[in-house]
């Protein structure tokens, strides 16, 4: 395995390895969404990494190394020596938003024959993840494991862009299944927020889309618990998301908002908010998260044969609100455990991708490190 890493800001290219030329790499460009928005930035992008397999997204962070940064494009660029790797693609507006179809169909794209492992990089603003990987799983074997992340826009939630190989767009989702019997995956994904407060009942709800908690309009909740802050939703949510523990599932799941609706009192989250699902909002320290993230360091590295050679980290927008100026701390952590050999790639989401620790079946994440490690 080859790789190629670089970072651009203040129109200056940083690599982080030496240049070189390589041999079909896939490349994932993690950039802040109004830079994929530029025709210049993207030719020049293309001109620096003149390949074929290039995905584009957006995101609330860009992770490189043991950097964390913003507002700039970070491009990682892999070259598999004993391996292969295919990547599909399709956009959720031509499904009619549908989430549990788009990733139906786009598993059945995908040969799964000697597929070794899947990851999904799925645009932010309409996707219901629980549904999405509801529908990759309906076609998946059940020894392939899902890992990835939804795709952010900082802390604008204005829209997300998501692209392979096109210029980046509205509405796209890509997969990327990848093969050999020499790649070795191991994953996890962590929080460290804990719950506070009266454990309430979702009273009603829609897939994603939460109306009432005890009988009470959910926006009313949050604002009583966020006081003058909740001016600034659902920005300030972040910093309380929902602890959903849902009928019939053996671990809750954490719950952050993507939007909300005045007019209904409604509030719009990543994934689904079960009705009957029992509930608690939840808050954190510093400390805390960054201990979450050594948490999940410590689960991916859990009976590897090799060490990992690239790290893909996925964090949420929450965590990086939460840290603030120490959040490079969380990614240092997670270097020292899986060792600094490793190249670190990633993005700040709105959503992780990843079962629990080294279970079966995968679940829609929010407020976690999730970790893919990977070696050839």
């Amino acid at each position: 395995m080859k790789v190629v890493q670089a970072y651009k800001q203040n129109n200056t290219w940083n690599y982080t390895q030496p240049k070189v030329k390589l041999n079909n790499p896939l490349v994932l460009v993690f950039a802040e969404r109004t830079l994929l928005e530029q025709e210049k930035i993207l030719k020049n992008i293309r001109e620096e990494f003149p390949y074929e397999h290039i995905i584009f997204s957006s995101t609330a962070g860009e992770i490189i190394g043991d950097q964390v940064l913003e507002n700039s494009i970070a491009v990682t660029a892999i070259e598999f020596e004993k391996s292969s790797f295919i990547i599909k693609k399709a956009n959720l507006f031509d499904f009619d938003k549908d989430s549990y179809f788009i990733g139906k169909n786009l598993i059945e794209q995908l040969p799964l024959e000697n597929l070794k492992h899947l990851f999904v990089i799925s645009e932010g603003s309409f996707v219901n993840g629980s549904k999405l990987i509801e529908g990759i799983e309906s076609k998946l074997p059940s020894d392939v494991k899902i890992t990835g992340g939804i795709c952010g826009d900082n802390d604008k939630f204005e829209k997300t862009l998501v692209s392979f190989q096109t210029d980046p767009t509205e509405g796209e989702i890509v997969i990327i299944g990848f093969y050999g019997e020499s790649l070795e995956f191991s994953y996890a994904s962590c929080g460290g927020w804990v719950p506070f407060g009266p454990e309430r009942v979702i009273t009603k709800s829609d897939g994603s889309i939460l109306y009432e908690i005890d009988g009470i309009p959910a926006l009313d909740i949050y604002s009583k618990y966020l006081g003058e802050k909740a001016l600034e939703l659902p920005q300030s949510a972040l910093l309380f998301p929902l602890n959903v523990q849902a009928r019939g599932k053996a671990q809750p799941v954490v719950r952050t908002i993507l939007n909300i609706d005045q007019e209904n009192k409604s509030m719009i989250f990543a994934g689904d908010v079960p009705q009957n699902s029992r509930v608690q909002l939840m808050m954190a320290s510093v400390d805390a998260i960054v201990q979450g993230a050594a948490d999940a360091a410590t689960a991916a590295m859990k009976n590897r044969e090799k060490n990992p050679e690239v790290a893909f980290l996925v964090s949420c927008i929450g965590r990086k609100m939460m840290m603030n100026q120490r959040t490079e701390e969380e990614v240092e952590e997670v270097l020292e455990i899986i060792g600094n050999n490793s190249v670190a790639s990633g993005f700040y989401s709105y959503g992780e991708i990843a079962p629990f620790s080294q279970e079966k079946s995968c679940e829609l994440h929010n407020q976690t490190m999730t970790l893919t490690l990977i070696s050839e």
